[in-house]
């Protein structure tokens, strides 16, 4: 009777309206899965008070295909290591505008991508195909004092060591503004 009743209550937490059925709505400042909460309550990847889009374009994937407004974040790298062991962040905006960070999230730096760029951006994060990734890369040979690399876009994270990023990641990252001035 006892595994009866524990079962009849665990396929009522499982269904589509349950906790977990993926239609819950996330607290604020939790992302829902494949995300990571920042302190201001943001997700990564979108700018305070936004959310990835829901509306894709017709015959592409969600999460990926929907151009960000100019204010919104198109893409939000952060690599971390090397010889030096620093961390800087690079957002991306849906205008081309970016800004570099450091550790503590100040800023370092500011900038615009030129059509050329932005759209040379744009394909390499469709080619990237995130939603098809695994959240971590891994497999390729280990780089001592190499860098790691987090992304966020469109709702999906992915990170991994220098040495196993894919091709399609390393060219998300070679599109990408530098991540130190000079």
């Amino acid at each position: 009777m006892a595994a009866v009743l524990l079962g009849a209550v665990v396929l009522a937490g499982c269904g589509p309206s349950g906790s977990g059925g993926g239609d819950d709505v996330p607290p604020k400042g939790s992302g829902g899965p494949g995300t990571i909460s920042t302190s201001a309550g943001a997700t990564a990847g979108t700018s305070p008070g936004t959310s990835p889009s829901a509306d894709p374009t017709p015959g592409q994937s969600a999460g990926t295909s929907a151009v960000p407004a100019p204010g919104e974040t198109l893409v939000r790298v952060t690599r971390s290591g090397g010889f030096a062991g620093e961390t800087h962040t690079l957002v991306v905006k849906g205008d081309g505008s970016w800004s570099r960070l450091d550790a503590k999230a100040g800023a370092e730096g500011t900038g615009k991508l030129s059509e050329r760029e932005l759209a040379a951006l744009r394909t390499a994060l469709r080619e990237a195909d995130f939603p098809g990734r695994p959240r971590i890369a891994t497999g390729g040979p280990k780089i001592y004092d190499g860098f790691f690399y987090a992304f966020a876009h469109g709702g999906y994270e992915v990170a991994g060591e220098q040495g196993s990023l894919p091709p399609e990641l390393v060219r998300v990252v070679e599109a990408l503004p530098p991540f130190t001035a000079g």
